[in-house]
């Protein structure tokens, strides 16, 4: 709330600079997405051994066009395609959860994802690897990890699977869907996929990446007068200077 006294303007400048960056207009990201990950098997976290490490690069977000399936072409590349393939009846996703974390400048968007997901299958075990993908507001599928193979024991709830995630660059502030899909190990095969369709733990994400999550330093402006015209035009300048760097921060 800002109190205008006669004699003084007190303006609290960093809530003003909160509020223009919640309310900038988001601009395209065409740099290409950067991530960390760790990966590790549920057991294997609560046991307190490490995970393994692994930085990702993708091209630029996707944001525009249809909202295909995330399917890989099996290729030995593992490239990215969207195209139709049969799930096999055999392999399905039991459960998937995530829970959100490092929010610095305190928006509600995150810069962190940590995806635990249960795949079960009707064999003793099988050799899987799984594939997760990001989708803006609706948009296209972007893959963002790719896991190491790891095993299914049946319907077991051991072998869960945790994938954390720390977004770099790339990602714009907005509203994210996960995919989850899962593949044979031995020959790429498309076996199953989840995501918001099957669950609303996946839909409806609030994220940014670490380069917009910026703490917001607390300033007091204070601006002393003996008219009244003056304290308006100050307090003018100091509600459209910050909208503007906002919308140059956003773009950055």
């Amino acid at each position: 709330m800002l109190t205008i006294k006669p004699a003084r303007t007190v303006v609290m400048f960093a809530a003003l600079f909160a509020v223009c960056l919640a309310t900038a207009d988001p601009v395209a990201d065409e740099s290409p997405r950067l991530s960390v990950t760790t990966q590790s098997t549920k057991s294997g976290r609560d046991s307190g051994l490490p995970g393994k490490i692994s930085e990702s690069e993708h091209e630029a977000l996707l944001t525009s066009g249809d909202r295909n399936t995330g399917k890989r072409s099996g290729t030995p590349s593992k490239v990215g395609v969207a195209h139709e393939l049969t799930a096999r009846n055999d392999f399905w996703f039991y459960s998937a959860d995530v829970v959100l974390f490092n929010d610095h400048d305190q928006d509600g968007h995150f810069h962190g994802i940590d995806l635990l997901f249960d795949a079960d299958t009707w064999y003793e075990d099988a050799e899987v690897y799984a594939v997760t993908y990001l989708s803006l507001n609706d948009g296209p599928w972007n893959e963002y990890f790719a896991t190491d193979n790891f095993t299914l024991f049946g319907t077991s709830a051991d072998d869960a699977f945790n994938v954390v995630t720390e977004l770099v660059s790339g990602y714009p502030t907005g509203s994210y869907d996960v995919l989850i899909e899962l593949f044979d190990a031995y020959d790429d095969t498309f076996l199953a996929s989840f995501g918001p369709l099957d669950t609303s733990a996946l839909a409806f994400l609030p994220l940014e990446d670490s380069n917009r999550d910026v703490p917001v330093e607390t300033t007091v402006v204070v601006v002393e007068d003996g008219g009244g015209s003056l304290d308006w035009l100050t307090l003018l300048a100091l509600l459209v200077v910050p909208r503007i760097f906002a919308r140059r921060l956003r773009g950055s």
